[in-house]
């Protein structure tokens, strides 16, 4: 990570959390209502959706520059989704190790490289949840059969880099997770951060 422009200081005065009450909560989230204190000095009443679990996602990219996708229903739009693999991790386990589990579990694969090359604020105005994203390389079956939890029905397609990248950029994948960590692995064959015959394919 390089150096952070000077501009990027902080300005004016934080957020100010008063007398909170929760609302709602299940095993996945809690929804807390505040009285807040704004920047402005203003009162501000505050809803907060608070997340259980860290949000976990991994692009597992084989030394073809081809991708691991996994296609499911989601409900909140009530569309059909594809996407990198992705899940949730309790916050007190190593991300990593999480990774690695939701990984196996959604596509049958294991990794023999990871690194982690992003974190993301997912809705940073309404909610805390965090996501840690890793890239997953010399990847070679698991030597199990792959399984999402009982609400999923996945579907995996193994497609190439460049052609999951367009899908993206043509508006046919929306999930921000995937949309970007595609374009993070991009940057990264750019600024010559992965090997030179796997990053001449994945910039086409």
């Amino acid at each position: 990570m390089g150096e952070k422009p000077e501009w990027m200081q902080s300005h004016g005065r934080p957020w100010t959390r008063g007398a909170g009450r929760k609302v709602y909560d299940n095993p996945w989230i809690s929804v807390t209502e505040f009285q807040a204190t704004a920047p402005t000095g203003n009162p501000a009443l505050y809803g907060l959706v608070g997340y259980k679990n860290r949000a976990l996602a991994i692009l597992p990219l084989f030394e073809d520059g081809t991708v691991l996708m996994v296609g499911q229903n989601r409900l909140p739009f009530a569309d059909y989704s594809w996407e990198i693999p992705e899940g949730g991790g309790p916050l007190d386990e190593d991300p990593l190790a999480g990774a690695q589990r939701e990984l196996l579990e959604e596509t049958g694969f294991m990794a023999g490289t990871w690194q982690e090359v992003m974190r993301l604020q997912l809705s940073n105005s309404v909610s805390d949840e965090l996501a840690i994203c890793y890239l997953a390389t010399d990847l070679q079956p698991g030597g199990g059969t792959a399984h999402g939890d009982d609400t999923e029905d996945l579907v995996k397609v193994r497609a190439p880099f460049r052609e999951v990248m367009d899908a993206a950029m043509s508006g046919y994948i929306t999930d921000s997770l995937t949309v970007a960590m595609l374009l993070r692995v991009y940057h990264m064959a750019h600024k010559g951060s992965l090997p030179e015959g796997l990053a001449q394919i994945v910039l086409g």
